[in-house]
């Protein structure tokens, strides 16, 4: 899949404060140091302070919630989920950015009147059933989530956490899928992020080392990275503790394990 240039820019990308808590966009390429460097501690204490910092001050939304009758897909009253709509609804895993991508067009269900392009959220349903039968055919050990995020941090974390899952959240320090002489290098079978912008480290050093890559995508990722895209709002808090909440409890189901985790473990109080 070729990468391709969004079709509509947009500098106010990103989600209404009364819907979700907003986490602020990394760099495009973030973190994109060549695999082979050793990893800068000034550099990377500076990059995380900065990014704590823009986060602490975009700061924490009242969440007023959306319109629980938005239409957010076909047939709605007919679909069979794994939660009720109004749940995804409530946690704005369907909105979109202001930008859509030729790769995530086909996750989207419509564009609302300010912009903000709706995503399917039966598709988001059914990927993450997919990404859950996906993963568990890996040693959980084997299993590596990222991110870079700060409102998915906590989620990923928690996911790694009941899958038995490897985490490396905040910076991704270059080197660490590729450098054996790294302390830090590991050897995971299956790469899963939360956001290839701001994972576009880890997704380059998957790539480059041949493992698969199941990433969370809003409607303006570039997906010619990625393997298996979970089609949602990767920049809300409460979006992405609801998808990776779903993704641990049906990864476990397919393992024939008992989920013993809800949503509100994966809620982080940032």
């Amino acid at each position: 899949m070729s990468e391709n240039d969004p079709e509509q820019v947009d500098e106010e990308e990103g989600l209404d404060a009364a819907e979700s808590e907003i986490d602020p966009e990394p760099a495009e390429g973030a973190g994109g140091v060549e695999p082979s460097e050793e990893p800068d501690e000034d550099v990377a204490a500076q990059a995380d302070d900065s990014e704590q910092t823009e986060a602490d001050e975009a700061g924490e939304a009242e969440d007023a919630g959306p319109n629980l009758d938005e239409d957010v897909m076909e047939n709605q009253e007919e679909a069979d989920l794994l939660i009720p709509v109004d749940e995804y609804l409530g946690a704005g895993v369907h909105i979109g950015t202001q930008q859509k991508t030729q790769d995530m067009e086909r996750f989207i269900h419509r564009v609302r009147t300010d912009g903000l392009y709706v995503l399917d959220v039966s598709m988001t349903d059914e990927r993450i059933r997919t990404a859950a039968d996906f993963l568990a055919n890996y040693s959980p050990e084997q299993i590596l989530v990222t991110s870079s995020r700060q409102y998915g941090r906590f989620p990923a974390e928690k996911f790694a956490e009941a899958v038995g899952a490897r985490a490396r959240t905040g910076r991704f320090i270059p080197g660490t899928l590729t450098n054996p002489k790294y302390e830090g290098y590991i050897e995971p079978d299956i790469l899963v992020v939360t956001d290839p912008i701001g994972d576009a480290q880890a997704v380059k050093e998957a790539i480059t080392v041949g493992i698969p890559v199941i990433a969370m995508c809003d409607s303006n990722n570039n997906t010619s990275n990625v393997d298996l895209v979970v089609p949602t709002n990767n920049k809300g808090r409460k979006a992405l503790s609801v998808v990776y909440w779903l993704l641990a409890n049906e990864t476990l189901d397919r393992r024939g394990a008992e989920p013993t985790y809800g949503l509100d473990d994966f809620e982080s109080d940032i």
